[in-house]
């Protein structure tokens, strides 16, 4: 029977020892750049109090302190794991909103946000307006996510109430759209909600209709 040496013993460990060192090497050195995550363009809408600026801040983790309503437009990237979505977000303020059709152009995707605890009057308003969005020629073909925010008031309605109060299934039949309910004090549930949309659009929407 034969036996190994020390000195072969110690040789064959170093061999080892340099092809997991090499192997270790490829695998951190020699991999690539990871591809690029997609980017959307999305629109977001809303009145003025409804908490779309709140939301984007609190996703792109500024502080959201002083915060004051956007009196024109903003946009922020914001990213997820599996795509950035650069939003748009514009000013839900009367004399604004009838100039919201001209930015709309190269849009990919809608989020309008509702606030579910407000007035009766308020509410219609947020109704005509995601009626208006949801038909408008260069929105209609186009995945909305509608956020029913403020669920953490008292007064919120329930996801069902705004359902059948926005009259969406009759309304948006045959379209792309996602409703949930989201509050500033559930940051998770905002962040599936926007995944929600991110898997809509990865299953390759139609490209946004240019006017």
């Amino acid at each position: 029977m034969d036996y190994m040496t020390v000195s072969e013993r110690i040789q064959i460990s170093i061999a080892v020892c340099r092809i997991g060192l090499y192997t270790c090497f490829r695998a951190l050195c020699c991999k690539g750049p990871p591809p690029p995550r997609p980017e959307y363009d999305i629109i977001c809408i809303g009145l003025t109090g409804s908490g779309k600026t709140s939301l984007l801040t609190q996703l792109c983790n500024e502080s959201h302190e002083n915060i004051v309503p956007t009196t024109g437009f903003s946009i922020k990237a914001i990213p997820f794991q599996s795509a950035i979505m650069n939003v748009k977000e514009l000013g839900g303020a009367t004399n604004i909103r009838k100039y919201w059709s001209r930015y709309y152009q190269g849009s990919q995707g809608v989020i309008f946000v509702l606030d579910s605890a407000s007035s009766e009057d308020d509410l219609e308003t947020a109704r005509n307006e995601l009626h208006s969005a949801l038909q408008h020629p260069q929105l209609c073909t186009l995945p909305f996510l509608i956020l029913a925010n403020h669920q953490d008031k008292p007064a919120a309605r329930s996801v069902q109430e705004i359902k059948k109060y926005f009259e969406l299934e009759p309304l948006a039949r045959g379209k792309r759209w996602i409703l949930q309910p989201t509050s500033l004090d559930n940051m998770e549930a905002v962040k599936d909600s926007f995944s929600m949309l991110i898997n809509v659009l990865d299953e390759r929407e139609p490209e946004p209709i240019q006017m």
